[in-house]
């Protein structure tokens, strides 16, 4: 064990560049939601990859971008706060499209506080044949040829293993510093209300898009008559305005009943077990411009 390695690595992006989709896929579990919507990702979150040679401990950050209510500025500033103390930052960019303004905006922003960055290219797959090379000089054009690049396609796992290589041989040599089972830091309430919130950005997409926070009341395992168990969850989404939740509930409760259906399943692999589900949607107003609401629902900037 004199050769081994651990760290802290901090994935850092503007939204929807596929950071959750990439920490999945290099820990080769599910511990952060993914959907199509920017700005899934809330909290940072610790996915913990343990290998023979090392232990890298990935933090998962909200995507940086330009905030128009108090969460969206506690969310840019936790994502910011992540670079401090950790062994790498990886800088994760969209190669589906054209650098933008964001891209050089968290670049700028990595240089000026004097931090080493590694750079990931996403999406890889998304580029077409003919545009690839183009594509990757615009992005060493942006960043600096002189950096490390990978290019991977977190969907598709091309290119993760050479990230996971490239990380490895970076850091330094350190104890394991989280049991070697363990996957992920985050509370089983987090981890739960993330479940619900996640099909809820799935199913309403634009309808009823970053208005939505879900507070998970009650966790309790139940033993039946015949001695089997399964664990009975009870959730509320908390929506902003009325029309929000008659989206939500869907007519005949199909909505909410389809959102129970496909969080469950996912709960049921994690708790590893049977699980009851029982979703109720609340309203209240501005939430996101509350301090105290925000803080009830765990959205607290990092120190």
């Amino acid at each position: 064990m004199n050769n081994y390695k651990s760290g802290f690595v901090t994935l850092l992006g503007r939204p929807n560049v596929g950071k959750s989709t990439l920490i999945n896929k290099l820990i080769g579990e599910k511990i952060t939601i993914t959907s199509p919507v920017a700005q899934t990702t809330r909290k940072k979150l610790k996915g913990i990859l343990t290998t023979k040679v090392g232990q890298i401990i990935f933090v998962d950050t909200p995507g940086v971008h330009k905030p128009h209510h108090l969460l969206g500025e506690i969310l840019v500033k936790n994502a910011k706060s992540a670079i401090k103390g950790v062994d790498i930052v990886v800088l994760v960019l969209d190669s589906s499209v054209e650098p933008g303004r964001g891209d050089e905006y968290i670049k700028d922003f990595l240089v000026a506080n004097k931090t080493e960055f590694i750079v990931v290219l996403n999406k890889w797959d998304l580029v077409n044949k003919e545009l690839k090379n183009l594509r990757l000089d615009q992005y060493k054009k942006l960043i600096g040829a002189s950096k490390n690049f990978q290019i991977v396609s977190a969907s598709e796992g091309d290119g993760c293993s050479e990230l996971i290589d490239m990380i490895l041989n970076l850091l330094p040599k350190g104890p394991m510093l989280y049991e070697e089972d363990k996957i992920c830091d985050q509370s089983l309430d987090n981890l739960l209300s993330d479940f619900v919130r996640e099909q809820v950005l799935i199913n309403t997409r634009e309808e009823v898009p970053h208005s939505v926070a879900v507070k998970i009341e009650k966790i309790q395992e139940i033993k039946k008559d015949n001695g089997k168990k399964f664990t009975a969850i009870m959730a509320t989404i908390i929506v902003e305005r009325t029309s929000q939740k008659g989206i939500l509930i869907g007519k005949k409760g199909l909505m909410l009943k389809t959102i129970g259906q496909t969080a469950r399943s996912n709960m049921k692999r994690l708790i590893n077990g049977p699980v009851h589900l029982e979703l109720f949607v609340k309203v209240i107003p501005n939430w996101r411009k509350k301090e105290s609401k925000l803080m009830e629902f765990g959205y607290e900037v990092d120190y």
